[in-house]
């Protein structure tokens, strides 16, 4: 027992509510495509790869799914990034902000552009869910200890239930990976895995088929 959980923290688990949505944040080929000067994370690899499983297995349930990249019309728009690559590369016109096609429908999704860490900030996203009677928000994505941490916190902030798998979101590094989703799960989220998701998803399928 570590000093957080003799305070109480994470002692009250989320769980899943009664009608799901699925967000996927910053898939676009600037993360996903080794090319690229933020592309081609291991653990990101590993998400995208995941999350397509989990999107195929989603829209085939009539799941809403909302996705978003990151781009701006030049650096003036941007806030101040201190992140070289993203001032440089993560313009309307340039190739790296288009989503990756493993993970993006374009008949079936909501896609968004943001121009915050979080996939709810001034996008409508939160609208979408309240027409679909979303209560229960699960998070995909990168990176973790980034725009995944803020769509997460907004998600609770919003008040949904929020899901977070863990390897269906990545980071650059191992260490910030782990250290963050370890302090969303003992404040804002249930931090799970894409098998545990899944099961869930097929019983929520069933029942509200029957």
């Amino acid at each position: 027992m570590d000093d957080y959980a003799n305070r109480s923290y994470g002692e009250i688990p989320v769980g899943f509510g009664r009608k799901p949505g699925i967000v996927v944040v910053d898939f676009q080929v600037g993360f996903t495509d080794p090319q690229y000067p933020l592309g081609g994370a291991p653990l990101v690899a590993r998400a995208v790869e995941n999350t397509a499983k989990l999107l195929e297995v989603a829209r085939r349930y009539d799941v809403p799914v909302a996705v978003c990249n990151t781009a701006y019309m030049n650096q003036r728009e941007m806030p101040y990034w201190k992140i070289t690559a993203v001032r440089e590369t993560f313009l309307h016109d340039h190739p790296s902000v288009e989503l990756d096609t493993r993970i993006y429908r374009a008949d079936y999704d909501l896609a968004v552009t943001k121009k915050g860490p979080s996939i709810f900030f001034g996008t409508g996203v939160a609208d979408y869910f309240t027409k679909e009677r979303v209560d229960t928000v699960i998070v995909t994505g990168c990176n973790t200890s980034g725009c995944i941490r803020a769509t997460s916190i907004d998600s609770f902030s919003y008040r949904y239930r929020t899901i977070v798998p863990e390897d269906c979101v990545g980071d650059i590094e191992e260490g910030p990976h782990r250290d963050n989703l370890r302090d969303l799960g003992r404040r804002y989220v249930d931090v799970t895995d894409l098998a545990t998701v899944l099961a869930w998803l097929d019983d929520w399928h069933r029942q509200n088929a029957a």
